[in-house]
């Protein structure tokens, strides 16, 4: 516990570990209390690394793609050495699969002597902005393994089958929000003790917004249902919504994420013409990110599906995501559906 004084002020905040021993209940607790230490102490570390900056000459490009056909960064490598060295050290994890790497990551004998879990992790959301100083994360999601020594088909899981998903922002401050089901609920790093401290309790989105992210420059290339919705936001208050919208574009999944689970919104990476199977990792980036925003009130939707019900087929899948505030998601649903009873 943490007491803050500022002008006779005084804050108490529980820190991250003391939440968790009394937060996690029920079979996985002993175990995602473990991982989770691991998770933090990564992410911390990763911080030090980010703020660091150029400084450390890592803000440039390396030369070389990783398995999406994507230039790394230098700080894409890092992070993802990081996160797998330092999260091995609990024994819980029996597997991990990596946003950057081609394989499942196999765990030593030695370092999984209780590995019933897998890990599934994007180190560095975002990267394209680290030489610019936008705020870049690391998304996690833990899936319970039903094999010690697992294989590419263990890691196959639904979004449902998820029993904790989270990511770290590295921003003006760095936070690390979670759920494991019950709730979400936002820590930030206090630098003086470094410690992750409760800030943001209970997290919920807004079920109606005025604010809208997507990457505009690919509107020609979208499909009718997402021209549509969109045509009605920025017709505002002149058109059928009789209401003026709002347009954010980060270019970081975890800072969009963020921002709705703050203030609400809707977060849109749909399939279009130049990718048809979407941009973003089903596994990495979509299944954690709706396993939190549902649990905020929010929604997620590929179009046609709900996003956790995606019946994963290989651990790089791309799928089309929308995701937010939930009246807002079930209208770009239901044009999705209208679209296809017309067809």
């Amino acid at each position: 516990m943490i007491i803050h004084n500022q002008e006779n002020h005084v804050t108490t905040f529980i820190n991250i570990s003391e939440f968790l021993k009394h937060h996690l209940q029920g079979e996985h607790s002993v175990a995602l209390n473990t991982i989770l230490s691991d998770v933090i102490e990564a992410c911390k570390n990763i911080t030090v690394v980010i703020d660091k900056g150029a400084l450390t000459g890592n803000m440039g490009n390396l030369g070389s793609e990783n398995i999406q056909g994507e230039v790394q960064k230098a700080l894409d490598v890092i992070t993802d050495d990081i996160f797998i060295k330092t999260c091995q050290q609990s024994g819980y994890v029996a597997g991990m699969a990596s946003e950057e790497l081609v394989d499942v990551i196999e765990i030593a004998d030695n370092n999984r002597k209780n590995g019933q879990y897998l890990l599934l992790f994007d180190p560095l959301d975002g990267s394209s902005n680290v030489n610019v100083n936008i705020s870049v994360g690391t998304i996690f999601s833990i899936l319970k393994s039903s094999n010690k020594k697992p294989e590419l088909s263990d890691f196959l899981q639904a979004g449902t089958e998820q029993i904790c998903a989270g990511y770290a922002l590295y921003g003006t401050s760095t936070m690390l929000v979670l759920t494991t089901g019950n709730g979400v609920n936002g820590f930030t790093l206090d630098v003086d003790s470094n410690e992750f401290l409760l800030t943001h309790p209970d997290m919920q989105i807004a079920k109606d917004t005025q604010e809208f992210a997507i990457n505009m420059s690919n509107y020609r290339f979208w499909r009718e249902p997402v021209q549509r919705y969109i045509d009605e936001c920025l017709q505002g208050e002149e058109g059928d919504r009789k209401k003026d919208f709002n347009m954010r574009w980060v270019a970081s999944m975890v800072a969009e994420i963020h921002r709705i689970l703050i203030r609400g919104g809707v977060f849109m990476y749909p399939t279009d013409s130049k990718s048809r199977s979407g941009k973003l990792r089903l596994m990495y980036e979509a299944n954690p990110m709706s396993f939190i925003v549902e649990q905020a009130g929010g929604a997620s939707t590929t179009g046609t599906q709900r996003i956790l019900e995606v019946k994963p087929s290989g651990i790089h899948q791309r799928v089309p995501v929308m995701m937010g505030s939930k009246n807002e998601i079930e209208r770009i649903a239901a044009y999705h559906q209208a679209k296809s009873k017309r067809k």
